[in-house]
């Protein structure tokens, strides 16, 4: 690593170093909303043994010979609900945070982006970032709370690459930001924002997380803890004594016991008790995708109206609200602190 402007002789051949570089990841997408992508995909999602922790001698004829066989086909109908012209919202979002970010921090950083399954891979930007020389990459999982199935395994994929390269890349990575300040108030003031352009006054507000088997919660994954202090600190600073919050996990699969209570289960509870009015965000997401696109917004409302309520708002992830690009790039410079001037 050099930390030196390069001074080489007149016959040397051009070198690139010392540079810095910043790799926002989040979890994937198909490459397009048909059967053959979102199959290639899900091979891959469900392959991770931090994905799914069943031994791959059970699991894999299952996933092979039943899941691929059948999911793909409803999973792709989901997505061609949310495509844009563009492509997949969570690409085309992390691609514009990307963006903003090099804005912001300037020619001083590289910002690049991946996804942890799919493309533009991990191992090709990490691969593109040292081509164009950042002998120091910042991995930023654009994670808030902390698990073994998302965090964990973006750190892996890199290691996996790194292991395989003669000359590797420093790297940092960016820590779990469940209960930061700056991320807090991001999320307050967004959905604060959101809440007072709604034309009714929801009565409850659902915070809805991306569900976990029960079963991590207790092999020791902090995962449910980071939802739930995530959950408090938000219900404190957004300061609402007139409305109701509650807590919950989306996005159950299998039989296996999940986290609770469940979204879906809740959305009903609560019409079914009388509630007319209801707002739900998905504070866990740092951008819209499927789960909170069409899983929350689509099925979500149709779960809640179906059973007696009448008014239902799904609001918008930080994605590149003013909000939620300065909260990131403060977790950035944080974390670059020392590689790049402040």
């Amino acid at each position: 690593m050099t930390w030196q402007e390069q001074s080489l002789p007149a016959d040397h051949p051009a070198v690139k170093s010392g540079g810095v570089g910043v790799l926002l990841v989040n979890l994937g997408t198909p490459d397009a909303p048909e059967k053959g992508p979102v199959k290639r995909y899900l091979a891959e999602f469900l392959s991770d043994r931090r994905v799914v922790e069943i031994p791959p001698i059970a699991w894999q004829p299952i996933l092979r010979g039943i899941i691929l066989n059948t999911r793909p086909k409803k999973s792709a109908h989901a997505y061609r609900q949310v495509w844009t012209e563009e492509g997949s919202p969570l690409a085309v979002i992390t691609r514009d945070q990307a963006a903003a970010m090099q804005q912001r921090l300037g020619d001083e950083v590289k910002v690049d982006w991946a996804m942890r399954y799919g493309t533009p891979s991990i191992p090709e930007r990490i691969e593109a970032l040292m081509a164009a020389g950042c002998e120091r990459i910042l991995l930023a999982p654009l994670y808030p709370q902390y698990s073994g199935a998302t965090t964990a395994t973006v750190v892996d994929k890199a290691a996996d690459k790194l292991r395989e390269m003669r000359w590797q890349a420093s790297l940092r990575t960016l820590p779990p930001y469940h209960d930061d300040p700056a991320y807090i108030d991001a999320l307050a003031s967004d959905l604060s924002r959101q809440i007072d352009a709604l034309d009714f006054a929801p009565e409850v507000l659902l915070l809805s997380f991306h569900g976990m088997p029960q079963r991590t919660l207790e092999l020791g994954d902090p995962y449910h803890c980071h939802c739930q202090k995530t959950s408090r600190l938000l219900q404190e600073r957004l300061a609402r004594p007139g409305l109701r919050f509650r807590t919950t996990f989306q996005s159950r699969f299998g039989p296996a016991k999940w986290l609770a209570p469940a979204t879906d289960d809740t959305l009903e509870e609560e019409a079914r008790a009388g509630t007319k009015r209801l707002a739900i965000a998905a504070p866990g997401f740092s951008a819209d995708c499927l789960e909170t696109l069409e899983e929350l917004a689509i099925q979500g409302c149709e779960q809640f109206t179906e059973a007696g309520g009448e008014r239902f708002a799904a609001l918008s992830c930080l994605n590149t609200s003013d909000a939620g690009l300065a909260m990131l790039e403060t977790l950035l410079r944080r974390e670059l602190m020392g590689w790049i001037r402040a």
